[in-house]
């Protein structure tokens, strides 16, 4: 904006910013009152699976490698790592719901690329690749990554496929990671609640029936 200064990502806490004829201090993000459940990007024993569309593979490719990179630099192993090629991107969801119902993957990533066309034929297949990839995640319970460009031209496809708007592949990677992790949280949590509760009702029930013997 005319007549701020830029500021930087790693601006510190209780820097004073000039702009204009204003002075800003930067000041600290409160803390959340509760704490909270988050996911981690370590991928280290996980295992993964990417859908690609081969329709539009000048994109789809590159989307592809950067994922594969983003899975590997946060500790997936290559032999943890199935690539799933499908035709185009209608046909991601079919192939994702099939490979979340075996059991062997903790997150699914999903890599198209559409581009806006003369017709209304890009519309109804971003609707169908969005639903189809979200009732997936939701029926299965398996985390989806996605990793789909709905763009109006190929400029845009090109810029989010590792120009100047990065690399949609890699952050679908990432999140995929961070949701496997989450999931893996929430499940060792839900377990551990799961057991104080049953101790809980142990307890109950003994001290119940001592009192019955008292009696």
């Amino acid at each position: 904006m005319r007549g701020f200064s830029r500021i930087s990502n790693f601006t510190t806490e209780g820097t004073d910013i000039t702009g204009g004829q204003k002075k800003f201090k930067i000041e600290s993000v409160p803390a959340a009152a509760v704490s909270a459940l988050e996911g981690n990007l370590d991928a280290a024993g996980k295992r993964f699976a990417l859908v690609v569309a081969r329709f539009n593979s000048f994109i789809t490719e590159r989307l592809l490698l950067s994922a594969c990179d983003g899975l590997l630099r946060t500790g997936a192993q290559e032999k943890d790592i199935d690539v799933v090629r499908v035709p185009g991107a209608f046909e991601i969801p079919a192939a994702t719901r099939a490979l979340a119902t075996t059991g062997n993957y903790d997150a699914i990533i999903c890599i198209g690329c559409l581009l806006r066309g003369d017709t209304a034929h890009y519309d109804v297949i971003v609707n169908e690749v969005t639903r189809g990839i979200g009732q997936s995640a939701q029926d299965t319970g398996v985390p989806h990554a996605f990793g789909v460009l709905t763009c109006d031209t190929l400029e845009q496809a090109i810029d989010r496929a590792g120009l100047k708007m990065g690399n949609k592949g890699f952050e679908a990677a990432l999140a995929a990671v961070e949701m496997a992790s989450l999931k893996a949280a929430i499940s060792s949590r839900s377990s551990a609640l799961g057991k104080s509760k049953s101790g809980n009702r142990s307890l109950r029930s003994r001290i119940s029936h001592k009192k019955k013997r008292q009696l």
